[in-house]
């Protein structure tokens, strides 16, 4: 291994405290790397995690200069194989708070940019990120890592999707300012809602979270008017009563000349009535149903999680390979310009082709074969020069 050194803290091994003390922002990495004094070293700082990576460098060094922004930060570190395996984990979003984070790879490599810019950017580390990115693009491309919504607001947007498509053409009512109908609205406008629009009995709330989500506020007044215009309703106004009828929504419906509309009650006790769900046309969801799929969603990436993790263990022993390969070059290169050379001489002589080969085999073996007759008065070492010979020229 390249002498890979990753020392940090993470979800699991620090409060959100210690994360939030040990976090370097972008505009500071640079300075901070610098500080490190370390030829290659790069600082990967999200929400779930804050690692350094670095190449040849004391681990005493690394963990000093985390311990220095929270002294009550439990670190972890880790060093040789163990670092690779480590760094291809994270970067194949498989240590991450949320399995599959499609994020993920992006900060790795905005994490590198850093490093570039800070010039602490080396070819030893250069080749773990490029494997760690290729492990990652494996995992996503050859496992469901990434597929089915994790959280009830991820699984709304599926089930949008599936129901509407292309989100970019489509309009929302949120009617109401619970936290649940907010926190949807935002994930419905993350994956390209066209048009958001916000009602609720109380104007002030109705503003407040417009601001938020830079969404367009109705009166609550008009809302058998602007139903019907509502390809998607959140229902949050949590008032221990219905506030959307069956009736209403039939209206709506008839109106929308049958064009299907996507509820979601984001209220206990719920705002829509349930008799909604015998209306053609209208699918309706509760937090309930939104669990259920996200359950789903997080066993299914559960379950790929173990092929990807094989995955990972097949990049980590291929890069090692590799590195090893690697050892044999220049004496690949030897040996084929001493070949060459001896070509070159036995032209210069200017014999029959019948001749000249013979003459060349005779010089390429002559070396060889005076090594042979040493080591066969060896027995040990004989026998392991006699295994090597058939092993490089194939002779079994």
């Amino acid at each position: 291994m390249p002498g890979l050194v990753i020392v940090g803290a993470n979800h699991r091994s620090a409060s959100l405290g210690a994360r939030d003390l040990l976090f370097v922002d972008d505009a500071e990495a640079p300075a901070f790397l610098h500080r490190l004094g370390l030829e290659q070293a790069m600082i990967l700082s999200t929400c779930d995690r804050v690692e350094i990576w670095a190449t040849n460098a004391d681990p005493a060094i690394l963990e000093s200069a985390l311990m220095v922004r929270s002294g009550d930060a439990s670190l972890y570190t880790y060093t040789g194989e163990d670092a690779l395996r480590h760094a291809f984990t994270v970067t194949s979003a498989l240590d991450s708070l949320i399995i599959g984070e499609p994020q993920v790879p992006g900060q790795v490599k905005a994490a590198a940019r850093l490093a570039r810019i800070a010039g602490t950017m080396g070819a030893k580390l250069d080749g773990v990120l490029d494997a760690a990115l290729s492990a990652a693009k494996r995992v996503r491309s050859e496992t469901a890592i990434g597929e089915g919504p994790v959280s009830l607001a991820a699984a709304a947007c599926q089930l949008a999707r599936d129901l509407h498509g292309d989100l970019s053409s489509r309009r929302a009512l949120l009617v109401g300012a619970g936290d649940m109908g907010e926190l949807v609205a935002e994930s419905l406008l993350a994956a390209g809602l066209g048009r958001l629009e916000v009602t609720a009995p109380r104007i002030t709330r109705a503003e407040a979270v417009a601001r938020a989500l830079n969404a367009h506020v109705v009166p609550y007044e008009t809302l058998s008017e602007i139903l019907p215009l509502a390809d998607m309703v959140l229902a949050a106004v949590g008032g221990r009563s219905v506030a959307l009828s069956s009736d209403a929504i039939a209206r709506a419906l008839k109106v929308r000349r049958r064009r299907p509309v996507f509820l979601i009650d984001c209220a206990i006790p719920g705002d829509i009535d349930p008799a909604v769900n015998r209306l053609d046309g209208a699918f309706l969801y509760d937090l309930a149903d939104l669990e259920r799929v996200a359950l789903k969603g997080r066993t299914s990436r559960e379950q790929a999680a173990v092929s990807a993790k094989a995955i990972v263990e097949e990049e980590v022993a291929s890069f090692g390979k590799e590195r090893i390969s690697r050892q044999a070059v220049p004496a690949i290169v030897e040996l084929r310009q001493y070949f060459e050379e001896q070509r070159q001489a036995v032209l210069t002589e200017n014999l029959p082709a019948p001749e000249a080969t013979r003459l060349l085999i005779n010089r390429l073996l002559h070396a060889p074969s005076e090594a042979l007759k040493e080591g066969a008065t060896e027995g040990a070492e004989w026998a392991q020069m006699e295994r090597l010979l058939k092993k490089l020229f194939r002779l079994e």
